[in-house]
């Protein structure tokens, strides 16, 4: 019989918060059991694997950047909105690193379908209507923004600009300044 309180939310917040201490690859069905102190065993009535483990965060971390992202751009649009909804993963991203990188987990096609990954388009295509793209640049602009997004959270946070100056407060303002004028001025094809 499984733990009392134990529920699939609980223990994949739990995970969560496990994947940001040690993370996301340390987070196992066998780890959630020592942290509960609990036989293995007693989580499979809630969860089928550590895959299926890892997908709960990824969708538990997609809602909550989805959440923050919404919050962020309330009433903002330009140049405003681009650098609001940047700073929510950039943020997130420090606060949360193992959410963060579960956040990137390639979900099958239903799951993606059903989750918060789809609002996490809807805001970047809100913040491009700021900058009147039509398709298909607007797909083209989305895709760079979450290229250099994450590739610049991933770099910072692997300790790629560590030992370089700017800092790198000054190179994401100007990283974003850059993307301002590039979505102002888009290329034609």
């Amino acid at each position: 019989m499984a733990r009392a309180g134990l529920t699939t939310e609980r223990l994949a917040r739990a995970g969560a918060e496990l994947a940001d201490e040690a993370g996301l690859d340390r987070v196992t069905v066998s780890a959630l059991a020592r942290r509960f102190d609990v036989k293995v065993a007693s989580l499979y009535s809630h969860l089928r694997n550590s895959h299926d483990l890892k997908t709960r965060i990824a969708l538990l971390a997609l809602e909550e950047l989805a959440d923050r992202g919404s919050a962020a751009l309330a009433g903002r649009a330009g140049k405003d909105a681009l650098t609001a909804l940047a700073n929510v993963y950039r943020d997130y991203a420090r606060e949360h690193p193992g959410r963060y990188a579960a956040a990137q987990t390639r979900l099958d096609p239903e799951t993606a379908a059903a989750s918060a990954g789809v609002r996490h388009a809807q805001m970047t295509r809100a913040v491009l209507r700021g900058y009147d793209l039509a398709e298909p640049d607007q797909t083209h602009a989305v895709r760079l923004l979450g290229s250099v997004f994450h590739g610049y959270v991933s770099l910072e946070m692997g300790g790629g600009f560590s030992h370089s100056t700017p800092d790198t407060q000054e190179t994401w303002t100007r990283t974003l300044d850059a993307l301002d004028s590039l979505l102002r001025n888009w290329p034609a094809p």
